[in-house]
């Protein structure tokens, strides 16, 4: 009788993808001590300590997860992940309208040139400008709602600036 049995293909249900995924998930729920400390009125300097420790833990978390999950581990966390993104990733179009593409670039660079003025404003003009949060999470709503205006291909665009061989075709 042959005791001899095949090696078991790695699945979502294997203990090393189940530790991987509890070490992201404790990486990513970490970060909510930042807002607990601030909230609870730590001091500046220890939630800036914080915050220190825990990029660096973050860092080595991550090497730990690699080790545990193995190649087949990522492999199945990239398929499961993308299941569930798919739909949201903007899809290329034909073109888009003149009028959208307007209001996608004026929505793309609106948060950047405020965010990029913000701090000369505030040394020029002292206490003008209202420091809302709401008001920053907007800028940041509309950076990335602009993706979904301009379309795919504007996302193809901005990733060529980042493609060394690229090239610009003439219409």
């Amino acid at each position: 009788m042959d005791t001899a049995q095949e090696p078991l293909a790695p699945t979502s249900a294997s203990w090393r993808f189940k530790v991987g995924v509890a070490i992201i998930c404790l990486m990513l729920g970490s970060w909510l001590m930042v807002p607990i400390a601030a909230a609870l009125d730590v001091p500046g300097s220890k939630v800036a300590a914080l915050t220190g420790v825990l990029f660096i833990s973050n860092k080595v978390l991550l090497l730990l997860v690699i080790a545990v999950m193995g190649k087949a581990g990522f492999a199945e966390l990239k398929r499961t992940i993308g299941r569930y993104i798919s739909g949201v990733i903007p899809t290329p179009v034909a073109e888009v309208s003149p009028l959208r593409h307007k209001i996608g670039v004026v929505m793309f660079c609106l948060p950047l040139l405020s965010s990029f003025l913000e701090p000369y404003f505030d040394n020029f003009f002292p206490g003008v400008r209202p420091n809302l949060w709401q008001m920053q999470a907007l800028g940041d709503l509309m950076f990335v709602g602009s993706f979904f205006v301009l379309g795919g291909n504007f996302w193809d665009k901005v990733h060529a600036l980042f493609v060394r061989k690229a090239r610009v075709l003439a219409e």
